[in-house]
């Protein structure tokens, strides 16, 4: 459990305390959104190619009246379980996974939610020699031309390239004590200052909480969480993320494919603008 006051979540929070809480073991996993806001999950594994990652996880799911093809990050929840999704790091053949499930998406013209939470994709040789780099800029090169509506969540952790690799969406939404950065604030301080025990530095230069994000226009909508973390009230966290994802597909559903992938194009451009003072 993560040492914080049990008013975490209000804006007195540093950032670091926020990561701490994006960690937090006892936080909801994507399953359990899953479970939570729809019926009828219907899991779809394998690359086609060379096997089932189960750091990432699929399929078909009934969201009220609508059908959805959703993809996720999966964490386990003891060290076991955790071994068998290799700590929710995905593999190459994982990306591969979602994007097989996604283009099915668009053949079918459903739409797609995903939801992150993930320190990085797996960085081991054998990862690199099945094309990890690769794996993750063809799922960016499919998800931006998508016909679908895409809405992604980022519910813990939200690493780098291991993120991002089911990160274009339409609309991104996060939950207040989630992160999402390039990198993780010991990786950073480890560049920087040669020391991961400057971590909190890091963190704060890195503005990678969902308030940084949401001011910078890098996700649309944070999702508060009960005092205390998603943790605390895992149901009321997964009731009001299944609510706000319900809200945006509505909003997406009847936008023409041209004018919505237009809107996804100019979403993306838009950030990182710099306008001369």
């Amino acid at each position: 459990m993560s040492e914080l006051p049990a008013t975490a979540g209000a804006g007195s929070l540093t950032r670091y305390e926020r990561v701490k809480l994006a960690r937090d073991p006892n936080r909801p996993l994507t399953l359990d959104y899953i479970n939570g806001i729809g019926s009828r999950f219907f899991e779809l594994k394998g690359d086609r190619g060379f096997r089932d990652d189960p750091a990432i996880v699929g399929g078909w799911l009934k969201l009220g009246e609508r059908t959805v093809m959703v993809v996720g990050h999966q964490k386990g929840r003891e060290m076991r379980e955790n071994l068998r999704r290799n700590f929710g790091s995905p593999h190459p053949e994982g990306y591969r996974k979602a994007n097989r499930l996604m283009t099915l998406a668009a053949k079918f013209g459903r739409p797609v939610l995903t939801f992150i939470d993930t320190q990085g994709a797996y960085p081991g040789i054998g990862a690199e020699e099945r094309g990890q780099g690769e794996a993750i800029a063809r799922n960016l090169l499919t998800m931006v031309g998508l016909p679908v509506p895409i809405v992604t969540v980022v519910i813990g952790e939200g690493g780098s390239g291991g993120a991002l690799g089911i990160g274009v969406g339409d609309r991104v939404l996060m939950l207040e004590n989630a992160i999402y950065s390039v990198i993780s604030p010991e990786g950073c301080a480890a560049i920087l200052w040669r020391s991961r025990e400057r971590a909190s530095d890091a963190a704060e230069a890195l503005k990678l909480t969902a308030s940084d994000l949401r001011e910078l226009d890098v996700v649309d909508e944070v999702i508060s969480e009960p005092a205390g973390g998603a943790q605390t009230e895992p149901d009321a966290a997964i009731a009001s993320t299944g609510e706000a994802i319900s809200r945006h597909l509505e909003e997406l559903a009847d936008l023409p494919s041209d004018e919505l992938l237009l809107r996804r194009r100019d979403k993306y451009y838009a950030i990182g603008e710099w306008i001369e003072p």
